[in-house]
């Protein structure tokens, strides 16, 4: 593993890690500075004044978090089980599961609306909460698996000499030790259903059920596009990202590196 002891060499480093970060800033740089062009900080007004913004807030809470509790749930058992038991043709289980990863999401717009209409989900959460879910496992089981593996198998036998079913060991075994690559997965997966605009604009046709992401519609129609607000609405979209990535960041720096090489 490279290592940098000298002086020189840590700020060559940070000098080559400082300009591979600047092409990742600039875009964000950009949209900060549009949303204060105009009339400045009367964009952040006008957005924040937008009918039913605070509906909205909570309507993506909501989805978000619900999205999330699925998305740990199955991933947990699902890296467990293909990790750590002995299950049948598990390997296969396992890239039928990867290969959902090709599937883009716009491709799951028809038969996912046929579903919805004929289970009575339209414009309901669970349109929305159960395709993002669905969307977020594969990738999530791939790290947690990763991840899994690398907890000595000896905990687990030990776990069961001592009379310790399945089921325990995953609760406590699993659960405490998981906790970095749970960080990892909790911010993909806060990203990915906090992002999400196409789920939201088709199957959530009422205007008290919206999300977050759905209100640059408000400064945008045929003859009018205000992009000043638009970038104003993006930022405050992204705050809970960034505050949530802040709070998470060492255990999701920790997670997402071990479940990458292990």
């Amino acid at each position: 593993m490279f290592e940098a002891r000298s002086p020189l060499a840590r700020v060559g480093l940070q000098l080559l890690v400082t300009v591979m970060v600047i092409p990742f800033l600039f875009p964000l740089v950009v949209m900060v500075q549009g949303s204060l062009a105009g009339a400045g900080w009367g964009n952040y007004a006008a957005v924040l004044a937008v009918p039913g913004l605070g509906q909205f807030f909570l309507n993506s809470v909501i989805i978000a978090a619900s999205v999330i509790v699925l998305v740990y749930v199955v991933t947990m058992l699902a890296a467990y089980g293909f990790a750590k038991l002995r299950v049948p043709v598990r390997e296969l289980w396992f890239w039928l599961l990867l290969a959902c990863l090709t599937l883009p999401e716009v491709v799951l717009l028809a038969p996912l609306f046929a579903t919805d209409t004929a289970l009575g989900l339209y414009d309901t959460y669970w349109s929305v909460v159960l395709p993002l879910a669905a969307l977020q496992v594969p990738f999530a089981v791939l790290l947690t698996r990763n991840f899994i593996e690398g907890i000595p198998t000896e905990l687990f036998e030990a776990a069961r000499v001592d009379g310790a079913s399945s089921m325990r060991g995953f609760l406590y075994l699993v659960i405490p030790l998981t906790r970095p690559i749970a960080a990892a997965v909790l911010i993909f997966t806060l990203i990915g259903a906090w992002n999400d605009y196409l789920m939201p604009l088709v199957f959530l046709q009422s205007t008290d059920m919206q999300t977050i992401t759905l209100v640059p519609q408000f400064f945008q129609g045929e003859f009018s596009n205000d992009q000043t607000k638009i970038l104003a609405s993006a930022v405050l979209t992204a705050l809970p990202e960034v505050i949530a990535y802040l709070c998470l960041q060492r255990l999701f720096e920790r997670g997402l590196s071990a479940g990458a090489l292990k």
